[in-house]
């Protein structure tokens, strides 16, 4: 199934207490590339993240923001910075011996300097953090992909759609190159005619000069290449796997055949048509960009 490399995805849910928010957004990029964001002190789940989405997304530009709350029965653990502490009591101390005021220092007071003290929260268990957040990130990964399978059926319709526009043009150019020929032997044997009159010619000269034109113009190998080319591609829309890149190379086939046909043309109306083809062949290659 054809994927875009462009989506986006949510999932929000409250799990053991804690309330989280995951959001998955990519956009095209040659390989698997990944950053994440998450609340402070839960940079430890990006490596699990990258590997637990690494799975099921391979190509793409992948952001990944991540916002959790602590339990709310999370121990607090407070710590005291002794010498910033002594400091306070120290200056309040020499500020009441010299103005002569009463010395009235009290565990409160020292309090109100609330920079004495250092606040953190109490390690949390990774894994259990991990299983909390896991099921929620599984819903912003299944809209992620959802989307990206969205946006690829449309990226499928169009791709399918310019290929059949060149195939047309194949049959079109098949339809020509006898024409070509026969108009070349119609005109060898009207300028013999001219330059020779009633008077005999070789007649098997002439067979020969028209079968060596016909050779040197002949293009059935590259528009059954051409033909190949389609079936492939199409086979490739209908694949499971990555087909980014084997579809780009594919492309680039049938834009070398387009050129040989073109170096063969000698024929402004054949000429027109391969530049169609070319043209059909760049707005696939545009598309094929975003497909991953």
């Amino acid at each position: 199934m054809v994927r875009s490399m462009t989506g986006f995805g949510r999932g929000e849910a409250t799990v053991d207490g804690r309330d989280i928010l995951v959001e998955i957004k990519s956009v095209n990029h040659r390989y698997f590339e990944f950053n994440c964001r998450t609340s402070r002190g839960y940079s430890f789940l990006e490596e699990k993240l990258k590997s637990y989405i690494k799975d099921s997304v391979k190509r793409g530009k992948v952001d990944v923001f991540v916002s959790l709350s602590q339990k709310e029965d999370t121990e607090a653990i407070v710590k005291i910075n002794p010498s910033l502490a002594k400091g306070y009591i120290n200056a309040l101390r020499a500020l009441a011996d010299e103005y002569g005021v009463k010395d009235d220092i009290s565990v409160s007071t020292v309090a109100s300097y609330n920079d004495i003290f250092q606040i953190r929260k109490a390690p949390e268990d990774e894994e259990e953090v991990w299983s909390a957040v896991k099921p929620v990130l599984d819903t912003a990964l299944a809209n992620f992909i959802e989307m990206r399978k969205t946006e690829g059926a449309k990226l499928k319709e169009d791709i399918i759609s310019r290929a059949e526009k060149i195939l047309n043009i194949v049959s079109e150019i098949e339809e020509r190159s006898p024409e070509r020929v026969a108009e070349y032997q119609s005109r060898l044997q009207e300028k013999i005619t001219e330059l020779l009159g009633n008077a005999d010619f070789d007649e098997q000269r002439v067979l020969t000069e028209v079968a060596i034109f016909a050779d040197k113009v002949a293009v059935d190998e590259e528009t059954v290449r051409l033909r190949s080319h389609f079936d492939q591609l199409k086979n490739l829309m209908d694949s499971e796997n990555e087909i980014g890149r084997k579809i780009d190379f594919i492309i680039q086939e049938m834009n070398r055949e387009a050129n040989t046909i073109g170096s063969k043309a000698n024929d402004s109306s054949l000429s027109h048509k391969v530049v169609d083809i070319k043209a059909e062949i760049e707005k696939i290659r545009e598309q094929i960009q975003n497909i991953e």
